[in-house]
């Protein structure tokens, strides 16, 4: 479940995730290690190490606007939530579980919000490497900015009781 926040109206909504457990794997040996095993910690190090900050915006081609977007991650799985205008992907925001993050330049316009979940972030190719779900709002979000107010969203990621804000999965092939 999920709750939309639009100004002062709240919206909530039953979504149909998977929540499953798990992490990272950061574990170094406590003893000396074959070469193929430090290896392989290595490279466990290195991704971990390579995990988006919350909050890093890792794409921005249509910012400049004056609209506010928070999300609020209160899952275990890291997200990257995506604003697509028309059929143009304009901003994605990396969203670390049990974390807030805001997006604070929008600009005008009608966007759909796709969203991602998942461990082991590959920052290569912008896709969670394990356990990845793909879904969007059925809802768009509208912002608009006037001479004397813009509009400010928080969408909500986490579970919410007798929420309504719906949302569909999304193929993998199809995410922006």
């Amino acid at each position: 479940m999920q709750r939309l926040v639009k100004g002062n109206r709240r919206r909530t909504g039953l979504v149909a995730a998977v929540v499953l457990a798990g992490g990272l794997l950061t574990a170094t040996p406590a003893t000396a290690a074959t070469a193929a095993t430090e290896g392989v910690t290595a490279a466990a190090q290195t991704s971990a190490a390579a995990r988006p900050s919350n909050g890093r915006i890792l794409y921005d081609r249509y910012s400049g606007g004056r609209g506010r977007l928070t999300i609020k991650n209160g899952t275990s799985r890291d997200s990257v939530i995506t604003l697509v205008k028309g059929k143009t992907k304009a901003i994605s925001i990396y969203v670390r579980a049990r974390s807030t993050a805001s997006i604070k330049d929008v600009r005008d316009g009608t966007y759909r919000v796709y969203f991602t979940s998942g461990y082991r972030f590959d920052n290569a190719r912008k896709r969670f490497t394990r356990s990845a779900t793909y879904q969007r709002f059925d809802d768009r979000l509208r912002f608009v900015t006037t001479s004397t107010s813009y509009r400010i969203y928080t969408l909500s990621l986490q579970p919410v009781v007798g929420g309504n804000a719906r949302s569909s999965a999304v193929n993998p092939k199809d995410f922006p």
